[in-house]
């Protein structure tokens, strides 16, 4: 992949032109980060009408329910959900705490999972994942050669709390995405999540091995869920002020959580893609996303961020362990490991999708929403 434009820097954030969507205006100043400030002015205005609505739906949802938990709320083992996880049990909610199990947790996250968990005296769902088909399912989308490999994984934990809350009963859905951490995302650079079209497609292409019980959300399946179900999504992080240092600590001293080297580093494939093959084979360094994020919501200054990506992403020394562990792990001989490297650069563009569906159903979520009276309260 090679870049074709002029090399530009934001001036506010630490976004450049490797995200080649990326507009600038007069000044120097990135559209992505314009338009995550607008978006944090918008939910720093309206917290306490947010705060009031999340009050709401959970009296409603605790009058209404079937099942002896509030919630259905997915635990990764990172900071952002750990800590959400943390103020909703403080709220007052009871809920069912859902982690996927996709083969890929590090023994830190495992104990940080079950220590918070402990600590809160809260149920833990585990959802594991077969690993002949879900190993099967990455090495496809490696060899699609499309910088969408987290893609698995994300729509796997999506599909089976929606799952789980329709197996036990459970009206409300809680989302983990916050964004005041998360507020820049270009889209170039993973897309599709819930495109179980394009997930299909791309399996088929790469591999025979059937995804029998892998966790699906087709958009039909997401309006089954919402409106026949009556199973509600909640962005509960639009609620909640938060700081990443601040919470990093309250959870290290109040619950023994150790704190992982970089975002999402929970996950051992997560650290792989993110800090190798993504920025050697696509030239997309997702931590210019997330500290850019940080620099908007005012949690660090551009003069960290720079000093944060200015480090590798994945630690030279390890590097080639690191490879040889995901390549014996996906069962990847050297000459399929190096025929993914070599295969030119693709996107969703390039597959079967339903990207066009997707605005659709789009469409018909929201009218839907507007005349249900059981989602007044729309957060997703």
């Amino acid at each position: 992949m090679m870049l074709t434009r002029d090399y530009q820097i934001c001036r506010r954030c630490v976004m450049d032109t490797t995200a080649s969507s990326i507009r600038f205006d007069e000044e120097g100043i990135c559209h992505f980060c314009t338009e995550a400030r607008e978006v944090l002015d918008h939910l720093a205005s309206s917290v306490e009408t947010q705060a009031k609505a999340f009050e709401a739906v959970l009296r409603l949802r605790r009058k209404k329910k079937k099942s002896e938990y509030d919630a259905v709320f997915g635990l990764s083992g990172g900071i952002d959900s750990s800590f959400l996880l943390v103020k909703l049990v403080e709220a007052g909610l009871s809920p069912l705490v859902v982690h996927l199990d996709n083969g890929w947790n590090s023994n830190l996250a495992v104990q940080n999972i079950e220590r918070l968990v402990k600590r809160l005296k809260l149920d833990l769902y585990t959802h594991v994942l077969d690993w002949r088909e879900f190993s099967a399912l990455q090495v496809s989308f490696l060899k699609a050669s499309v910088p969408d490999g987290e893609i698995p994984t994300d729509h796997a934990i999506i599909a089976a709390l929606y799952q789980t809350a329709d197996k036990f009963g459970i009206p409300l859905v809680i989302m983990g995405h916050n964004v005041q951490t998360e507020s820049i995302h270009p889209p170039e650079w993973s897309r599709g999540h819930f495109d179980w079209k394009y997930i299909r497609r791309v399996h088929q292409k790469f591999s025979n091995v059937p995804l029998k019980s892998f966790p699906r959300l087709s958009y039909p399946r997401k309006l089954y869920y919402r409106f026949v179900r009556k199973i509600t999504p909640m962005k509960a992080f639009n609620g909640v002020e938060y700081n990443r240092a601040e919470a990093l600590k309250i959870l290290e001293e109040r619950y023994g959580f150790v704190p992982y080297d970089g975002k999402h580093n929970e996950s051992t494939y997560t650290k792989f893609f993110q800090g190798h093959v993504l920025p050697t084979k696509f030239y997309i360094d997702k931590r210019r996303a997330h500290v850019s994020s940080l620099i908007v919501s005012g949690q660090i200054s551009r003069e960290e961020a720079l000093r944060e990506i200015s480090h590798p992403a994945i630690d030279p020394g390890t590097l080639e362990n690191d490879i040889a562990y995901v390549k014996k792990k996906l069962s990847l001989s050297d000459a399929e490991y190096r025929e993914i490297w070599e295969a030119p650069v693709k996107s969703i563009a390039d597959y079967p999708n339903s990207l066009r569906v997707e605005r659709i159903f789009g469409k018909i979520s929201y009218l839907l929403s507007r005349i249900s009276r059981s989602d007044r309260h729309r957060w997703a």
